[in-house]
C-alpha cells in the first residue's frame, strides 16, 4: 500500500500549498458579504444594509410592523401592497369557498427568499420556507376569524400578523417569509443599485428572478431581470437594517396573551371589558392551584376565539406604543451585529493568526478535535472569551453558539452539516470528509438544564443513527458555578477522563492578558 501513502502525501502537499497560497493572497478568511465581494464594510453600513454572512443565515428577519410604522414611503408601499394582496386573496376565497390545488400554487404558496441570508437556518441559508400549513392557515383565517380583514374599525391600519395571533402553525418565520416576498421587488432594486455603484463586474451577473411583482390585470406573478451580486451561482440580496428585528415580531401571540390585562381598560365595549376582567379575576386569580403557563395560554386562546375583536384591541394597543417597535428592533439588530459580525470577525482573525485552524489537512475526527482545541486555546488564552459576551453578559442560547461554530469552522475542506434529523433526533454538526470519514460534534452550554441527560444518553444514540463511531462533546462555561456543575455531572457519569469531552473556559473573571503563544 506504499502507492497509497505516496498518493496521500502528494495530495497533502498540494492541499497545504493551496492553503498557503490562499492565505497569502487573501490575507483574511472570507465570512461576510464585504469579504466575498471586496467592498469595505463601512460602505455597506453607510448604505443602510446588513453585512450578511454567506456562510450561515444571521438570526434577523423582516418585521411587517416596521414597514407599517416607517416614515420611509418605500417601506410603507411594501406594506400596503401586502395588505392589498391579502384582501385579494380574501375576495377570491369568498368566491370559490374551497382552496383548490391551482389556487394554492398560484396565489397562496410562497418560497423562502433564501438569497437574503437572514432567518432561522443553522446550516447555510436553506430554511424550511412556507409549505401547505401556511397556505391552509392563511385560507382558513381569511374565511373565518379574519373575515373583516381590511375593514377594521378599531385599529389605524391593517396587519398581516393577525394570522399568527390565533394560529399556532404560523410563527414569526412564516410571517417574515411572507413579508420578504412582498419586499423582494424593493430588495432587488436596492441591491442592484448597490452592485452597480460599488461592486466589480466580475462579482455580478444578470439574473432572471421569478415572482417579483403581482400583475393585478392578469392575477399572476411576473419574472424580471436584475444585475446582482453572484455567489455560488445564485444571486445575493442586501436588506436595510431598518426593516429588521430579532426574536419575534412586534405584534405576536405571546405578547398578546401577556398584555391582555393592559388591553382591558381601553375596551369600549362594556360587556367585553366585563368578561375580560372576569377572566382575570375568576380564572387566573381564584383558582385553588396556580395554573401553568400552558394552561393560562390555553384559556386565553379560547377567550380570544370567542371574542376575536380582542385581537384588534391588542393591535391598537401596539399601534399606540409604536415607538417601541423601532427602538427595540434597533437594539436587537445592534446586538446581532456585535455578536455575529464584529466579534466573530475578531474570533476568525484570532484563529487565523494564532493557530493553524484554517490550514490543517482533513481527517474528520482528528481535525474536528484539533480545531476544537484551537478554539479552546483562543478563547482561554487569547482573549477570545470576550467575543462570547454582549453588553457584559454571556450568550444564553445554544442556537447562537451553533451559528458561531459554523461561521468559524467553514474555512475548511471538511463538510460541515447540521444534522436536523438523523433518524433519532437532532445533533449539532456532522463533520465529514467523504462517506467513511466523519464525526459528530455537539456544542453545549454548561447552563443547559438537560446537560446531564444529554451526556448520558444522546450522543450514544446519535452515533448509532449516523453510522459513525466518533463523537466530540464541547461544553462552554461562563462561571465557577457552571464549571463545578459540569465536573459533578462528569464524575457522576464516570466521564471525567473521557478525551472526547472538551470543556472551554469562557469566564471573564479569571483571565490574564493574552499571551503570544502560538499552537
Amino acid at each position: 500500500m506504499s502507492w497509497w501513502r505516496n498518493w496521500r502525501s502528494i495530495c497533502r502537499r498540494k492541499y497545504e500549498d493551496y492553503i498557503d497560497e490562499r492565505t497569502r493572497r487573501l490575507g483574511k478568511i472570507k465570512v461576510y458579504f464585504s469579504d466575498f465581494f471586496e467592498v469595505d464594510e463601512d460602505i455597506i453600513e453607510e448604505y443602510g444594509a446588513v453585512n450578511i454572512s454567506l456562510i450561515n443565515d444571521l438570526p434577523l428577519f423582516i418585521d411587517p410592523f416596521l414597514l407599517f410604522n416607517s416614515k420611509n414611503p418605500d417601506f410603507q408601499k411594501i406594506h400596503k401592497e401586502m395588505i392589498n394582496y391579502l384582501m385579494f386573496l380574501q375576495n377570491q376565497s369568498e368566491r370559490t369557498h374551497k382552496l383548490t390545488p391551482g389556487m394554492k400554487k398560484a396565489w397562496f404558496s410562497f418560497s423562502e427568499v433564501k438569497q437574503t441570508w437572514l432567518g432561522f437556518s443553522l446550516s447555510g441559508n436553506n430554511g424550511c420556507g412556507m409549505g401547505n400549513d401556511f397556505a391552509n392557515s392563511l385560507y382558513e383565517g381569511l374565511n373565518s376569524i379574519f373575515k373583516n380583514f381590511g375593514e377594521e374599525k378599531i385599529t389605524k391600519g391593517h396587519h398581516m400578523e393577525k394570522l399568527c395571533l390565533i394560529s399556532p402553525r404560523v410563527g414569526r418565520d412564516k410571517i417574515s417569509d411572507f413579508t420578504t416576498n412582498f419586499a423582494k421587488h424593493y430588495l432587488l432594486e436596492y441591491t442592484q443599485n448597490f452592485a452597480k455603484t460599488y461592486l466589480k463586474p466580475e462579482h455580478c451577473k444578470e439574473f432572471s428572478v421569478h415572482k417579483v411583482c403581482f400583475n393585478w390585470e392578469t392575477t399572476s406573478w411576473t419574472t424580471e431581470k436584475y444585475y446582482l451580486p453572484c455567489y455560488a451561482e445564485d444571486y445575493v440580496l442586501l436588506t436595510p437594517t431598518a426593516m429588521l428585528t430579532r426574536d419575534d415580531t412586534f405584534i405576536n401571540r405571546i405578547d398578546m396573551i401577556r398584555n391582555l390585562q393592559e388591553i382591558a381598560p381601553a375596551i369600549s365595549d362594556d360587556a367585553l371589558r366585563f368578561e375580560l376582567e372576569t377572566y382575570f379575576r375568576e380564572v387566573l386569580y381564584r383558582k385553588k392551584k396556580e395554573l401553568s403557563q400552558t394552561e393560562k395560554n390555553d384559556i386565553a386562546t379560547r377567550l380570544i376565539k370567542q371574542h376575536p375583536e380582542l385581537i384588534d384591541y391588542y393591535m391598537k394597543y401596539k399601534e399606540d406604543n409604536e415607538a417601541e417597535a423601532t427602538s427595540i428592533s434597533k437594539e436587537k439588530v445592534k446586538e446581532v451585529k456585535l455578536l455575529f459580525n464584529d466579534q466573530i470577525s475578531q474570533l476568525v482573525s484570532l484563529l487565523n493568526e494564532k493557530t493553524e485552524f484554517y490550514r490543517k489537512v482533513p481527517d474528520a475526527y482528528d481535525e474536528a478535535k484539533l480545531r476544537v482545541g484551537y478554539l479552546k486555546h483562543v478563547i482561554e488564552n487569547q482573549d477570545g472569551y470576550k467575543l462570547f459576551y454582549a453588553k457584559g453578559k454571556p450568550i444564553k442560547r445554544e442556537a447562537d453558539l451553533q451559528v458561531i461554530y459554523r461561521l468559524v469552522w467553514y474555512g475548511s475542506p471538511l463538510d460541515v452539516n447540521r444534522e436536523v434529523n438523523n433518524g433519532r433526533g437532532p445533533v449539532d454538526y456532522k463533520i465529514s470528509y467523504g462517506k467513511e470519514n466523519s464525526t459528530l460534534v455537539e456544542f453545549k452550554l454548561a447552563s443547559n438544564s438537560k446537560l446531564k441527560q444529554n451526556l448520558a444518553k444522546q450522543v450514544e444514540v446519535y452515533k448509532l443513527a449516523s453510522e459513525t463511531e466518533r463523537a466530540i462533546k464541547v461544553i462552554l462555561f461562563f462561571s465557577e458555578k457552571e464549571y463545578e456543575k459540569v465536573c459533578t455531572i462528569l464524575n457522576e457519569l464516570e466521564l471525567s477522563s473521557c478525551k472526547d469531552i472538551i470543556l472551554i473556559d469562557a469566564r471573564n473573571d479569571n483571565k490574564e492578558s493574552a499571551s503570544n503563544v502560538k499552537l
